[in-house]
């Protein structure tokens, strides 16, 4: 069957990842209103988020798995409802543990399907080699400019409307997606086999994979990934209050912050198909652990929380079509889904990590400066591991395609 045409794979992709990873980073602004109506811990929500991103993550390899087999469209399909029912389900939940069923549990299983795991397998099976990491560039920029544009709006509804109304009106816009999905329907999925050739089995190609020296790499440095931007996202806004700003400032950080990814992974989607993709991620976590150390030395103002969040902006997800670029250059596309869910499952362990630690250590410690220490050594040790990733395609046995 021939592939869909790539103007319609990106379109339909970039709004699909537009709407859920524009509400996914505004759940940060949820935090004070809700812990503050029920009474709650700040460690509460951010439990409720770390269930979130884990089960988002061990979610994503099965997901993965069913996308590579019977069509990315139908996964996103039915997470798209799920989306909608855990945002509705965040309005009725009256304790912490109702809040992690639908905020953790509900949504992890949502973002699961309707992000870049599942979504990258589309681009990788009919997008041609050459054009593909920038392509999972422009998909990847589509949630950045999402978050652009839902963060002031999401901030604007909740002051205007109430969290629970304004909660109401995203899971009603997660409904787009269903469509969508439908305009990413694959020849072939319908019939009794998938569109790519498989020469080896999912257990043949995890094997390879969990063996490949650069595939652990590769994990390692994505849970560093998820453990960054999971905590700045989520507990920025919060931060940014203790340091007695408006909330306006933390709203319009994380537009920011979405603002120049849209540019930074665009840039590096570009930049992947002309240079060594491990240094690129190299570079990427060198220059967040070095731009978080400059925030904290400067003097906290408005200000310096923007330049900060514009800075990071260029760094936040920039990493996401590199990494998956890695991934399907080095072991092929026929199982991409599966084998990207896996290293992000990794990323989300680093996402788990992290907000939940920020939140831990604030309510011990009255501060989240061990958390930020944390982030800084992190973004080192990211740095340094992506160094010896090997990048050539794996060699396999007479007949078996890389």
């Amino acid at each position: 069957a021939s592939p869909l045409s790539m103007t319609r794979v990106l379109l339909c992709s970039a709004g699909i990842v537009m709407l859920a990873m524009g509400v996914r980073h505004g759940f940060g602004l949820w935090l004070q209103p809700i812990t503050q109506e029920h009474g709650w811990l700040r460690e509460d929500f951010s439990i409720a988020i770390a269930i979130q991103n884990i089960t988002w993550g061990l979610a994503g390899i099965f997901s993965g798995m069913i996308a590579d087999r019977f069509g990315a469209y139908r996964v996103i399909l039915v997470c798209a409802l799920c989306y909608a029912a855990g945002l509705f389900g965040m309005t009725l939940a009256t304790s912490p543990a109702m809040f992690s069923l639908s905020a953790g549990v509900l949504i992890g299983l949502a973002q699961a399907g309707t992000t870049y795991s599942v979504i990258y397998g589309v681009i990788g099976r009919n997008v041609p080699p050459e054009r593909r990491a920038w392509a999972m560039g422009v998909s990847a920029s589509a949630g950045s400019f999402g978050q652009f544009m839902m963060m002031p709006a999401s901030g604007w509804m909740i002051s205007a409307l109430g969290w629970q109304t304004a909660l109401m009106v995203l899971g009603g816009a997660l409904l787009i997606a269903m469509p969508l999905a439908v305009g990413l329907r694959e020849p072939g999925f319908s019939s009794a086999a998938p569109p790519v050739r498989r020469d080896q089995s999912i257990a043949q190609a995890l094997r390879e994979a969990f063996f490949a020296r650069s595939f652990q790499l590769l994990m390692a440095g994505y849970f560093v990934c998820g453990f960054q931007v999971t905590f700045i996202g989520i507990h920025i806004p919060s931060y940014v209050k203790d340091k007695g700003f408006e909330p306006q400032v933390a709203s319009l950080a994380l537009a920011l912050i979405g603002l120049f990814n849209i540019f930074g992974t665009y840039t590096a989607g570009a930049l992947a198909q002309r240079f060594p993709k491990h240094l690129i991620l190299s570079a990427i976590y060198l220059a967040r652990a070095l731009a978080i150390i400059a925030f904290l030395l400067a003097p906290q103002t408005p200000l310096s929380v923007y330049l900060f969040a514009g800075f990071m902006g260029l760094l936040w997800l920039s990493t996401v079509p590199v990494t998956s670029a890695s991934v399907a250059q080095i072991f092929g596309v026929a199982h991409l889904s599966m084998l990207g869910g896996f290293v992000f499952f990794s990323h989300q362990i680093g996402s788990f990590v992290g907000v939940w630690m920020g939140g831990y250590l604030y309510d011990r410690t009255g501060s989240y400066d061990l958390a930020w220490y944390a982030a800084i050594v992190l973004g080192f040790f990211a740095a340094l591991i992506n160094l010896p990733v090997d990048e050539t395609p794996v060699r396999r046995a007479a007949g078996a395609s890389a």
